[in-house]
């Protein structure tokens, strides 16, 4: 039997973790760890905190954005920004931890359908997701660890395609 491992990161406790699993390992690194894809343009957006939610639906609307995943750190902040976005007319809906599997799996799929072209969500959508065509993500929180923000933004820019990332930043 073999058994193969693919991580856009290995964090030490992940590492740990297959080594218990794996015997004589073969480790095959394409690109440095936590380096940037060349394919995403990434930008800062400096904000008031009070603004945040005004300064997203502006970059939404400047940005000709067709499919976009907005990353929150808290669950709550992803319902509340999902309400937020489709009561400014816009085709959002969200996924969370909170959500059974067939709800989120449903979301997705809408997603992938054009049935809703954004779709707000916490890390439970980083890792794994493979949309084809998302052209922007959006951090409305800034992500707790740095591997976070690699998985984050790596969810455009795939398979050789361009995209673009911005992550709205406070004073806070």
């Amino acid at each position: 039997r073999q058994t193969l491992l693919f991580s856009a990161t290995m964090p030490p406790p992940i590492k740990k973790l297959a080594d218990r699993f794996l015997t004589n390992p073969k480790s095959v690194e394409v690109a440095r760890p936590a380096s940037k894809n060349e394919n995403i343009t990434q930008r800062l957006v400096e904000t008031d905190s009070r603004k945040k939610r005004e300064t997203l639906r502006d970059l939404i609307e400047s940005e000709n954005v067709s499919t976009a995943i907005i990353f929150c750190n808290r669950k709550t902040t992803v319902r509340e920004l999902a309400t937020s976005l489709k009561r400014h007319g816009m085709r959002a809906s969200e996924i969370h931890g909170d959500m059974d599997q067939s709800s989120r799996i449903r979301e997705l799929d809408r997603f992938k359908a054009g049935e809703i072209n954004i779709l707000v969500a916490s890390d439970v959508a980083a890792r794994g997701l493979d949309i084809k065509g998302v052209s922007h993500v959006f951090n409305f929180d800034v992500p707790w660890h740095p591997d976070d923000y690699v998985h984050r933004i790596g969810r455009t820019g795939r398979a050789g395609a361009t995209g673009s990332a911005f992550t709205l930043v406070t004073k806070e």
